[in-house]
């Protein structure tokens, strides 16, 4: 046995896309490769703490609640985010492209994540943005992930460089003091210039096991989205609207389960879109969901000074865009 984090402390501040799941859950997964045994053991032994308080495996975690993490004795086979990457591993991250930077300084990193990569590695996902930045930039001593994006979602990806900082941003986010704009394309032809979806979500599990989302009047949790209509294509058929989505709660796929709920399927999205509207579109050249986290804007954590952070939408979608307005133009002639 070879302790791979010796000294080595975590401290996880829980957000929205956890808050609800059981201790012994959300260790599973956080602590990817770990035996269940031993997972138990270090909850009954008092090492794993919530708050500062000791917990049971069946205590379920509370948005904002910071858990203890402490340091794992496991065999350095073993590869997962608590200790060190195997050095071929490292040598893999090392040589990936690097991804773009679209803002940094002491405090923060914003990378414009591509879709089709993950936040972090687990659930069959080697490895994430988070492991590849830890392996390219070895000259930092601290690197957390502020918030996530799902995998198939590109665009700004917030991290922190000091725990002062991530300690803030979590903050900050609880709190709703940020702004969050994503760019989404839909079926059919929106009418309204602005439109607030007040609508409660719940999350499920479905027949494979696997996260689902669904309206829930009854005991859901509240999910705001204002919609702004940027651009319609009435004249395609069926007629598309692109749109300028703004989260101002961060429920677990809460933008898409909003716009299927309103009719409006977002296009590529193969959990709750149109499926074989979905293969259409593949076939005129989008392969992926159109989705695209396109701005952030929120108080810097040190400065105090409002900062604003924006990716452009990458060439995979700005070109679909001219497609459609390529078949608009022959639609008018």
């Amino acid at each position: 046995m070879k302790d791979i984090s010796k000294n080595f402390v975590r401290h996880i501040t829980i957000d929205e896309a956890v808050a609800g799941q059981r201790v012994d859950n959300f260790l599973r997964k956080y602590l990817k490769g770990v035996p269940s045994s031993h997972i138990y053991r270090i909850v009954r032994g008092g090492e794993v703490r919530i708050n500062g308080a000791r917990i049971q495996p069946s205590t379920h975690l509370m948005l904002g609640d910071i858990v203890r993490i402490p340091p794992l004795r496991l065999p350095a086979r073993l590869d997962n985010d608590t200790g060190k990457p195997s050095a071929m591993k490292l040598s893999v991250l090392r040589k990936a492209a690097a991804l773009p930077v679209v803002f940094e300084d002491a405090h923060l990193l914003a990378i414009d994540k591509p879709a089709g990569l993950a936040a972090h590695g687990g659930s069959g996902i080697s490895f994430g943005v988070i492991e590849q930045l830890r392996a390219q930039r070895p000259d930092l001593r601290f690197l957390e992930l502020a918030h996530r994006l799902d995998r198939e979602t590109s665009g700004v990806l917030l991290l922190a460089k000091k725990r002062s900082a991530l300690t803030a941003l979590h903050t900050i986010w609880r709190e709703g003091d940020i702004e969050k704009h994503y760019d989404v394309l839909v079926r059919g032809a929106w009418r309204d210039a602005k439109r607030r979806v007040s609508v409660p979500l719940t999350r499920y599990l479905n027949a494979q096991g696997e996260r689902r989302v669904r309206v829930d009047d009854d005991d859901g949790q509240s999910a705001l989205t204002v919609f702004y209509r940027r651009q319609v294509w009435k004249r395609l058929s069926p007629s598309l609207s692109l749109l300028d989505a703004e989260l101002r709660t961060g429920r677990t796929h809460q933008i898409r389960v909003h716009l299927t709920h309103l009719g409006f399927p977002l296009a590529g999205d193969t959990k709750y879109g149109d499926f074989a509207w979905n293969r259409e579109l593949a076939a005129q050249g989008l392969n992926r969901m159109f989705l695209h986290a396109r701005e952030l804007s929120f108080e810097h954590p040190h400065s105090g000074e409002m900062l604003t952070i924006t990716a452009e939408l990458p060439i995979t979608l700005s070109s679909f865009v001219a497609h459609l307005d390529e078949c608009e133009e022959k639609e008018k002639r």
